[in-house]
């Protein structure tokens, strides 16, 4: 049997090459597709990643704004954490979206295998291309530049930042606590001011253990443990951990006084002593102490009080071991060894070693009594002489001597009396050495030593060493007679001749 062979036609041969055209044409056109179906899937997917961008920066720009747990001053510092936060977001976002446009303009203009693609491959991406432009246009808008210029002020910000700033010029405070319904101009001043209420503290220091409500408050804090002093004056060198005392510290150098009393007009350099100031006009006497009962107008005087129940003496002398309750008692007293006295009165020259010292003695000089009692009307120019004249009015003597009980209306006259049982006297003349047990009878004696009599009376012109002295004699011109005897009603100019009299009723004399 022969074997047939077959030999196709060279017009079989045309057909076939023909179809197979064909089927190549047919599947170029489907890789086309395929391609453009990408650029397009790729183009919704860059639209719905904008509206994700969109969204992310938002949500991140809300959560910066509560989140940020920072001391807020002024409305500018709390703006600009929001448009540092916005910024770090969206760099990132635009990191991210910059190499999806890197990947992409690779693909439109070259395919699967590299090579360079037909015209109409590369108007789909020029569209996309276009696309990705308005997209990076997006991102500029959102990178931090400050585009936005207040109309009330002409401070720029940006686009969420104009927001909150504007606040401050229209007051409108949108956050209010549900318990006890005060009002802030941002949630996260809100947040803050919730602690109060939950006393959450999750700011601790990992030295001494203590927490606190804020990170700036924990930051002032370990300031405590390292001795930084990071605000420092520019015309003295003096340094504060604080910006606030700072600020508070320049007025001493310019003078200004910006916070006014509206019932007596005194000036004050900071709202905190304004406020103290106001309180005795008031009365108000907010903390309460909680052993006691108690009340005082500052905050340091109930810290103060307090010691006197745990008998705590934090801060010791170097030089003779004595120990104090406070800081500034501790810096007073070693003027004691130092002579130092850096208070100078303008008008006699007089120097002192506190600036209260200074005060109460330049008001030998003005007159001043600004402290006056509600019962019988006298003044004085002292706080503290003014609640031992009450005193007298009550009867009230709260110091008692524990070794023979007698009763004082001051904590002062109690330790001057005790020094009667301790025999202690720790103020000494440095001229001949003689001690005494009160720092007036040391003055007293440093005057027969130097011969100054620093008290005259403007009548008559007799000076006098004391000024108590000089208010016996004025009541020779004025006729006064303060001294009352409570059984006869006898009435004499000093003390002294009361006491006598007395006598005569106890059948002494």
């Amino acid at each position: 049997m022969s074997s047939l062979s077959y030999s196709p036609s060279a017009k079989e041969e045309e057909v076939c090459w023909t179809e197979k055209e064909a089927l190549v044409k047919e599947e170029e056109e489907e890789k086309d597709v395929t391609i453009q179906k990408q650029v397009e899937g790729e183009i919704v997917t860059v639209k719905e990643e904008e509206k994700d961008v969109s969204v992310k920066e938002e949500e991140d720009a809300f959560r910066v704004k509560e989140e940020e747990d920072v001391t807020v001053k002024e409305e500018d510092d709390a703006v600009l954490g929001v448009e540092e936060g916005e910024m770090t977001v969206t760099l990132e976002e635009e990191e991210e979206v910059g190499d999806l446009f890197n990947t992409r303009e690779i693909r439109d203009y070259r395919g699967s295998s590299g090579e360079p693609q037909q015209p109409h491959d590369a108007e789909e991406a020029e569209k996309s291309l276009s696309r990705s432009e308005h997209l990076k246009k997006h991102l500029q808008r959102s990178t931090g530049k400050r585009t936005h210029c207040c109309s009330d002020c002409g401070k720029r910000f940006t686009s969420s930042g104009i927001k909150i700033h504007q606040r401050t010029h229209t007051g409108d405070k949108s956050f209010s606590c549900g318990q006890c319904g005060k009002s802030f101009g941002q949630s996260c001043l809100l947040t803050r001011h919730q602690r109060t209420h939950t006393g959450e503290k999750s700011h601790g220091c990992g030295q001494c253990g203590k927490s606190f409500g804020q990170s700036c408050h924990l930051t002032r804090h370990q300031r405590t443990h390292t001795g930084e002093k990071p605000h420092i004056c520019v015309q003295c060198g003096k340094s504060f951990g604080r910006s606030g005392e700072l600020t508070v510290h320049q007025r001493t150098h310019t003078g200004e006084k910006s916070y006014s009393c509206g019932q007596c007009g005194k000036s004050f350099a900071a709202s905190s002593t304004l406020t103290q100031h106001q309180r005795t006009h008031t009365g108000e006497k907010p903390y309460r102490c909680g052993q006691c009962g108690k009340s005082f107008g500052q905050s340091c005087h109930l810290m103060q009080h307090q010691r006197i129940h745990t008998g705590k003496k934090s801060y010791s002398c170097d030089q003779c071991g004595k120990s104090f309750g406070r800081p500034g008692e501790l810096t007073v007293h070693q003027r004691t060894h130092t002579g130092e006295k850096p208070y100078s009165c303008d008008q006699c020259g007089k120097r002192c070693t506190t600036s209260g010292s200074l005060t109460l003695h330049q008001r030998t000089h003005t007159g001043e009594k600004p402290y006056s009692c509600d019962q019988c009307g006298k003044s004085f120019t002292t706080s503290g002489n003014l609640t031992l004249h009450q005193r007298t009015h009550t009867g009230e003597k709260s110091y008692s001597c524990g070794q023979c009980g007698k009763s004082f209306f001051g904590s002062g006259e109690l330790t001057v009396h005790q020094r009667i049982h301790t025999g202690e006297k720790p103020y000494s003349c440095d001229q001949c050495g003689k001690s005494f047990g009160r720092s007036g009878h040391l003055v007293s004696h440093q005057r027969t030593h130097t011969g100054e009599r620093t008290y005259s009376c403007d009548q008559c012109g007799k000076r006098f060493d004391h000024s108590g002295e000089l208010t016996v004699h004025q009541r020779t011109h004025t006729g006064e007679k303060a001294y009352s005897c409570d059984q006869c009603d006898k009435r004499y100019t000093d003390k002294r001749s009361l006491i006598k009299h007395q006598k005569i009723h106890e059948g002494v004399v």
